[in-house]
């Protein structure tokens, strides 16, 4: 219940949003639904991305296909730099098994509608409050079931790293489910001390 009340409060907030699209259309398509509730930028090119990219930009949209410097250059790039913000690929390129090592937050399929782009940030913002374990953790849930969305059963099976990222979401699964767990033995504690 509570995790509820923080996502309406946070989706609310006013986000600066950057959008990265090699298609002038689609950037602008973007930066039109997400406006009427964000400050947005774009840009066309890797190059102007990175130029616009700041410690301001809470979420950036970004395309993998795009010419000269790639989505995933972009992205290597936020990650080398330690920006501080959410990453969301939005691209038309099936994920596939090299999605488990790349440092995004989450994936979405072109075609995507207002609505999709609208709750992503929403999502994102609340993933921007929680602590750094839980950051990974929901980066990493996502991989997983960007994976189990697009592939069958068999080819999961086959590839080690589906194996390793659902090793990894089962194992930051237990810490998270651990901090809980001790968070709620303190809460009884003070209370008990309190009362």
């Amino acid at each position: 219940m509570e995790r509820e009340s923080v996502h309406v409060t946070t989706q609310s907030e006013t986000a600066t949003v950057l959008v990265v699209d090699d298609e002038h259309d689609v950037a602008e398509l973007y930066t039109t639904w997400l406006q009427r509730d964000h400050d947005v930028l774009s840009a066309h090119d890797g190059e102007t991305a990175l130029e616009r990219l700041d410690a301001s930009v809470d979420v950036v949209f970004l395309d993998r296909q795009m010419p000269g410097m790639s989505g995933d250059d972009v992205l290597d790039a936020i990650d080398d730099r330690g920006i501080d913000c959410r990453v969301v690929m939005v691209t038309a390129v099936d994920p596939d098994f090299d999605i488990v090592e790349m440092p995004f937050d989450d994936y979405l399929t072109k075609p995507v509608s207002r609505d999709d782009l609208v709750d992503t940030v929403g999502e994102m913002l609340v993933r921007d409050s929680y602590d750094d374990h839980l950051k990974q953790y929901f980066a990493v849930a996502s991989k997983k079931a960007t994976l189990e969305s697009e592939k069958n059963p068999a080819e999961l099976d086959a590839h080690e790293e589906y194996h390793e990222v659902s090793e990894r979401v089962a194992e930051l699964r237990r810490q998270a489910d651990q901090t809980v767990a001790e968070f709620d033995d303190f809460e009884a504690a003070f209370r008990e001390f309190g009362g």
